[in-house]
C-alpha cells in the first residue's frame, strides 16, 4: 500500500463555511465549451454588484469528459477517444476549450476565472484512461509503465473512460501524484472526482487524498476534493471520508423532481449532524434555473421545481449545511432564482449556524411535517425550518420547544419574506406551550430566524 505520512488532511486550512459554486453538468453534461464556462463566472463575479460572489459562489466547475472530443448530450460514447498527453494526462478538447491549444490544458481558462477573483475546478474519474493503458506509456520518473498499473477488471459501471489503479503497484502512486501535480498546477482548486464511493473504493480514496497533499505542498495552494456519486453511501465510512476528503456526495444524482428532493429530507438527516469543518456531506448540486440546455437528462428548460420547492431545497441544504452547487446556466437563468440563490438572510444558515438537525417528524409519507433547527454557536440565534411534504398548502402548529425555540422566544422572523411571524401564547388550549402557528406552502418550508431580543 502507498506512504501515509502524517495524515493526508494534516496541517491543511479547515473552511468554516461549506464550499459554493457553478457547476456545468445539470446544464451542459459532457458538452460544455469554454465561452460558456466563462459566461457562468462572469455572472457569478458581477452579477448584481458582485451579489452571488460575496453570498460565498466562488467556485466553477467544469464537470465530466472536458477531455472527449466526440462528447454528446444525453448519455456516454462507449469506448470514447479521449485525448491524452505523453504520460496519459488527460487533456481538454481544444475545439470545446480554444485556450488549451498548443499543449496550455486549463492553465489559461484557471487564470482567467481566478482574475474573477474566483476559484477554478475540474472532474475527474477514479484511476486511469483506458486508451492510455493499452497505449503502455512511461510513468513519470519511474521504470514503469501504464500498461503495468493498471487494474483492468476494476471499471465503473455507468462509463467506460477509465480502468482503476492497481493500489498494491509502486507505480501507481508515482502516476497518480504526477497526474495530480498536473492538473493542481493548471491553476485547479477543486477537484471532483467520480467513481469513488459506489462501491466505496478505500484504497482509490488514500491514493488521491495523498497525491493532493503532496500537490498542495509543492504548488502553495489549497485544493478541496469532492468525491462521488453517494449511491447508499453508509455513515460506516464518516471517519475515512472526513480523514481523506473536503465533501462527499451521500445519494445519487438529482434533477429537478420533487421526490428526488424530499428523499433529501432523510438522508440528511443522517449526515447533517456529522457535517462541519472537518467534511462536508454533501446533498448534491442544485438543479435550479435554466437547466437541461445540453444535459444527460431532459429537454432545455427552466427547473421544474415551483418557487416552494426551490425554497425548501434551499432551506434544507443550507440548515444541513451541505455544499451549494448550482448547476442552471446563469446568464439565462430567471431573476426569481438568482434572488434566491443571493438570499443573505438564508445563506447566513449555511455560513453562522452549526447543530443542525432533524427535531420532529410526524404524519404520512408525502403529507409529512418535518420540523429542523439549528443555532450560532453561542445560541443566540437560531433557526427552525418547518417543512411540508404534502401536495397542498396547509396550516401546521409545532410547540416552539419541538422547534429547538426557547419558551419565551422573542421576535420570530420567516427569513424568506422577512415577515415578523406571530405566537400563540402558552395557554391550556396550546397545552401550556408556545406554539408556531404557519401557512406552510405545497412541499414548502417556512424557514424561520429567532433574534436574540425581542422586535422593539
Amino acid at each position: 500500500m502507498h506512504e501515509q505520512v502524517g495524515g493526508p488532511k494534516a496541517a491543511r486550512a479547515e473552511a468554516t463555511r461549506p464550499p459554493m459554486g457553478w457547476n456545468s453538468w445539470d446544464s451542459y453534461g459532457t458538452t460544455v465549451t469554454e465561452t460558456e464556462v466563462l459566461a457562468n463566472a462572469r455572472l457569478l463575479a458581477t452579477h448584481d454588484g458582485g451579489a452571488l460572489a460575496a453570498a460565498g459562489w466562488d467556485t466553477v466547475v467544469v464537470d465530466i469528459q472536458w477531455y472527449e472530443p466526440t462528447a454528446r448530450a444525453g448519455g456516454y460514447n462507449d469506448g470514447a477517444p479521449l485525448l491524452f498527453d505523453e504520460h496519459g494526462f488527460l487533456q481538454p478538447v481544444p475545439a470545446r476549450f480554444p485556450s488549451s491549444a498548443g499543449g496550455r490544458g486549463f492553465a489559461p481558462l484557471a487564470t482567467a476565472v481566478h482574475d474573477l477573483g474566483l476559484r477554478f475546478g475540474i472532474h475527474l474519474m477514479r484511476g486511469i484512461a483506458r486508451r492510455a493503458v493499452e497505449a503502455d506509456l512511461p510513468v513519470p520518473g519511474t521504470p514503469y509503465r501504464t500498461g503495468e498499473i493498471a487494474d483492468r477488471a476494476s471499471t465503473c459501471p455507468w462509463n467506460s473512460d477509465c480502468y482503476g489503479l492497481r493500489h498494491d503497484h509502486p507505480g501507481a502512486q508515482a502516476w497518480l501524484d504526477a497526474m495530480v501535480d498536473h492538473v493542481v498546477g493548471w491553476g485547479v482548486d477543486f477537484l471532483k472526482v467520480d467513481d469513488m464511493l459506489a462501491p466505496y473504493h478505500r484504497d482509490a480514496v488514500e491514493a488521491l487524498s495523498l497525491a493532493v497533499r503532496r500537490a498542495e505542498e509543492r504548488h502553495g495552494r489549497r485544493v478541496v476534493v469532492s468525491l462521488s456519486p453517494g449511491t447508499e453511501l453508509s455513515l460506516a465510512h464518516l471517519e475515512h471520508l472526513r480523514e481523506h476528503a473536503d465533501m462527499w456526495r451521500v445519494s445519487d444524482d438529482l434533477w429537478d423532481r420533487w421526490p428526488d428532493v424530499e428523499a433529501q429530507l432523510g438522508r440528511m438527516a443522517r449526515w447533517a449532524p456529522h457535517s462541519g469543518p472537518g467534511g462536508w456531506a454533501d446533498a448534491d448540486m442544485l438543479p435550479l434555473g435554466r437547466v437541461g440546455v445540453r444535459a444527460e437528462r431532459g429537454e432545455p428548460r427552466h427547473s421544474l421545481l415551483s418557487t416552494a420547492e426551490r425554497r425548501t431545497m434551499l432551506s434544507l441544504w443550507c440548515l444541513a449545511r451541505s455544499p451549494l452547487f448550482v448547476g442552471g446556466d446563469l446568464p439565462t437563468s430567471d431573476d426569481a432564482t438568482l434572488a434566491d440563490l443571493a438570499h443573505a438572510g438564508v445563506l447566513e444558515v449555511a455560513r453562522r449556524s452549526g447543530g443542525g438537525r432533524e427535531l420532529l417528524r410526524e404524519g404520512e409519507r408525502g403529507a409529512e411535517t418535518v420540523v429542523w433547527g439549528a443555532a450560532t454557536d453561542d445560541g443566540a440565534t437560531r433557526w427552525a425550518g418547518v417543512f411540508s411534504t404534502a401536495p397542498d398548502a396547509r396550516r401546521v402548529r409545532v410547540p416552539a420547544a419541538s422547534a429547538g425555540l426557547p419558551g419565551s422566544p422573542g421576535s420570530v422572523v420567516d427569513v424568506w419574506s422577512g415577515e415578523a411571524m406571530p405566537l400563540l401564547p402558552a395557554s391550556a388550549a396550546t397545552g401550556g406551550d408556545t406554539v408556531l402557528d404557519v401557512e406552510v406552502p405545497a412541499h414548502g418550508v417556512r424557514l424561520l430566524r429567532l433574534d436574540p431580543s425581542p422586535a422593539a
